[in-house]
């Protein structure tokens, strides 16, 4: 086995560990995949679209540090700024969306209100949750979620794909570097979704009901404690 071969091995392994250990790579799609009745297909869908987002932005910033000629402790530095930019904006993210799953849960309490007609008491049971639905109603009149959280993925750094670089730069070798960068992005890529694939899939099977009242709420509660653990451990 030359040195190629190992590095080619050793870079699927990284993306592989790197994913799997990082849950926000998977969680949050599951989370508002389930919270906003997306389906698996869109689920799976927008996890490969920021999924792409996420490896291209660090794919491009290292090739362009090695043109430019700079040192692995600069791109590190680069990396690692963009991480906590990304893990503070996904903790943002989080908040907000649970502020708001809370205001939606808000409007679908049911409540009753007393008429009279005629000296007739009756009563109705209503809530407001399809008031202004034209500001609030889900992806088809407000897509906002899906792009937010794609913004932030593109954000987030592949702190483990630059180390990997070094070596086919110091070789000069073109070719293995495309290398690496394929295989990182295609192992990192196919274990998103295996694992959004599972965890959907799994929750499907537990029976939990997509609309109720509080899902809004704990996919939000969901991403604040993925970005938690994110800025805590830096994974």
């Amino acid at each position: 086995m030359n040195d190629a071969q190992i590095l080619l091995i050793t870079a699927s392994s990284i993306a592989f560990i790197h994913t799997v250990v990082g849950a926000d790579h998977y969680l949050v799609f599951v989370a508002m995949g389930k919270a906003r009745s997306w389906g698996l297909t869109k689920t799976l869908r927008v996890t490969l679209a920021c999924g792409i987002g996420h490896v291209m932005s660090s794919i491009i910033i290292g090739a362009i540090g090695i043109l430019m000629g700079a040192q692995l402790a600069s791109l590190v530095k680069i990396e690692g700024l963009r991480g906590n930019i990304a893990g503070w904006a996904l903790l943002a993210f989080g908040l907000v969306y649970f502020a708001w799953g809370m205001k939606q849960a808000g409007r679908s309490y049911k409540h009753s209100h007393p008429h009279v007609h005629d000296d007739v008491v009756h009563a109705h049971e209503h809530n407001h949750h399809k008031e202004h639905l034209h500001v609030h109603d889900a992806d088809a009149a407000n897509p906002i979620t899906p792009w937010a959280i794609f913004i932030i993925f593109v954000l987030g750094p592949c702190e483990a794909l630059i180390p990997l670089f070094m070596y086919p730069a110091a070789q000069q070798s073109t070719g293995l570097l495309i290398s690496v960068a394929a295989v990182f992005g295609a192992v990192t890529l196919l274990t998103m979704l295996a694992c959004v694939a599972v965890a959907s899939i799994g929750l499907e099977k537990v029976k939990l009901p997509s609309n109720g009242r509080y899902a809004h709420a704990i996919a939000g509660a969901m991403v604040v404690v993925c970005a938690a653990a994110v800025n805590a451990i830096g994974v």
